[in-house]
């Protein structure tokens, strides 16, 4: 009878255990995205606006909201990288050989390989156009010589530029405990990164990516589109939302903006070009403050092609390759047939999912391959 109790309380005792544990699991895997401020000038967590050329602030709104910076990490990342070169220490033609560690980084990818050799220049350009988290970490032990010492160098550039609400722990932005930024910081960074480098635009503008026989794409939704648009960067993971860092130039005025915690791709495309249209008014003189100009820009009015990079790519593909080759284009989102990780073998597949947080944390191998597509 003692024996029998003891079972039972041991069952109930192991499905509470596991109760608690799913509970956890699934507040984690469904928790929610920034929040919009109630009555928020833009449909997004926060933002911030400025006139790169009177060093002023024309816009903000919650800008010190602490957010997961996501791939919006791989701007400082390719700050530091543009610094070595500056400095002399690196060049563009610098090599190095991609390491275990660096191919086998899951998430969104430029496709390296195990032990071949790439170029600074290749590796930057991977970061830029493929949101790269391969080469962002080949670039962090080019750079750094370790990760660990790479990522010791960006919180350290960190605090030299000012940036009191940010914190890193890996080069690329993959879901990490801690690791965040606000809108402010972003700005911060960015504006000094275009100050010291603005050769960089040259990465940031570049449409498409050929490498190994796949095409990817660059994610800003205003290249191409809007007017003067030539950079930055697009970010996602499921706790920060849909980000973007992003600068355009009409004339001698350029705008560089940060959009944090959208709520889907589409809102963050038109509300970044609600924003530029909002500022360019206001330095034109035709609106006396971004806010009065963003009241008679309705969202109705913007109708911004999230896939037109995607089908220039493929359209690339198709004419180098023939047509029935078309689906080895890749990019981070799209169709399913596009997003497949051609080359490789399913245990390779599997080893990339094993190294999401996701997986680790036991999300099931659904939420794995929805992270590795989505993320970056």
């Amino acid at each position: 009878m003692i024996r029998r109790c003891n079972i039972y309380f041991t069952v109930r005792m192991f499905c509470l255990c596991a109760m608690i544990c799913l509970v956890a699991i699934f507040h984690d895997t469904c928790r929610a995205m920034p929040i919009v401020p109630q009555e928020a000038a833009l449909n997004v967590c926060s933002a911030i606006l400025f006139d790169f050329d009177s060093d002023r602030v024309l816009f903000e709104q919650n800008a010190d909201q602490r957010i997961p910076p996501a791939s919006l990490t791989k701007v400082m990342s390719m700050f530091l990288a543009m610094d070595q070169i500056s400095s002399g220490l690196l060049k563009l033609q610098t090599s190095a050989v991609v390491s275990s560690e660096a191919a086998n980084t899951g998430g969104s990818r430029m496709g390296l390989r195990e032990n071949e050799r790439v170029t600074l220049e290749q590796l930057l350009t991977g970061m830029a156009v493929s949101s790269g988290n391969d080469a962002s970490v080949s670039v962090a032990e080019m750079v750094g010589g370790s990760v660990t010492a790479f990522v010791h160098m960006m919180n350290s550039k960190a605090r030299m530029l000012g940036m009191r609400d940010s914190c890193f722990f890996n080069p690329h932005g993959l879901p990490a405990v801690g690791q965040c930024t606000t809108a402010r910081d972003m700005l911060t960074l960015s504006r000094a990164y275009l100050r010291a480098h603005p050769e960089s635009l040259r990465y940031h503008n570049t449409h498409v990516l050929h490498h190994h026989g796949r095409l990817t794409w660059n994610k800003n939704p205003l290249l191409g589109q809007y007017q003067g648009a030539d950079g930055l960067k697009t970010g996602w993971v499921r706790a920060s939302g849909y980000n973007l860092v992003f600068t355009a130039s009409r004339g001698h005025k350029r705008l560089l903006a940060v959009i944090l915690g959208a709520p889907d791709s589409e809102t963050r495309s038109i509300e970044a070009f609600r924003l530029l249209d909002a500022g360019f008014q206001v330095c034109a003189g035709g609106a006396p403050d971004v806010t009065s100009a963003l009241k008679l820009l309705p969202r109705e009015k913007y109708h911004p092609d999230t896939r037109m990079l995607a089908r220039e790519a493929r359209a690339m593909y198709v004419a180098n390759n023939g047509r029935h080759k078309a689906g080895r284009v890749t990019g981070n989102r799209g169709h399913r047939k596009q997003n497949r990780q051609y080359g490789q073998s399913k245990a390779h597949k599997k080893k990339l999912m094993a190294r999401t947080s996701h997986q680790k944390n036991g999300h099931g191998k659904q939420a794995a391959r929805r992270l590795l597509r989505k993320a970056g």
